[in-house]
């Protein structure tokens, strides 16, 4: 075979690969998950009662007054070390030795503990520990069950019914035995805005 055939062969295969697989495969892709899988493959939107996009289902946010304090009609997230911005999705990449770790998770203890009313040792390890992502929206059971009282005095509302929205809001096991079982705290506050 001659060198140039060779050249406009490689060529030639090469830009059929290009169409196929680099436009032709992710367009079905993509329509076979619009069709099978609408709001997944539409970001997972969270509208409010008017139909405005509050968030993402997927990735978790702060409530944050403007001076940064965390509003205490609200269920707090577990911290967040890329700030909830999709953009910088990280880990601290500190590890359990790390003094700087260790002195924030007590610092954050303490903190969880007092904005809750709660004993520190009351606080889970979600609580004080950032997800490896930095965008996870959701918290234990554990978490939301220490804030129920803080957001219900906030809010006018009694425990009991916002205990009823943290368990309606509560998502088991996937598939009955991957994972824990966790809240989503976007669509938990959305519901209690609503």
């Amino acid at each position: 075979m001659k060198p140039t055939r060779t050249l406009w062969t490689a060529l030639r295969l090469t830009l059929v690969l290009t169409v196929v697989l680099g436009i032709g495969y992710p367009l079905v892709v993509t329509a076979i998950g619009r069709v099978a899988f609408p709001a997944q493959a539409a970001g997972s939107l969270v509208r409010d009662d008017a139909g405005q996009v509050r968030g993402s289902a997927l990735i978790g946010q702060s409530f944050l007054g403007s001076d940064g304090t965390p509003l205490p009609q609200y269920f707090q997230p577990r911290p967040s070390a890329a700030g909830y911005d999709a953009a910088a999705s990280s880990g601290s990449n500190l590890g359990p030795e790390d003094a700087g770790l260790a002195a924030a998770v007590a610092q954050r203890r303490a903190d969880v503990a007092t904005f809750n009313a709660v004993r520190e040792d009351q606080v889970p390890p979600d609580a004080v520990t950032a997800s490896g992502s930095g965008l996870d929206p959701h918290i234990s059971p554990q978490y939301a069950a220490i804030q129920v009282a803080r957001v219900a005095a906030a809010r006018g509302m009694t425990e009991d019914a916002v205990r009823a929205l943290v368990a309606a809001h509560t998502q088991g096991r996937t598939l009955g035995f991957l994972g824990e079982p966790r809240v989503n705290v976007v669509t938990l506050n959305l519901a209690l805005d609503g």
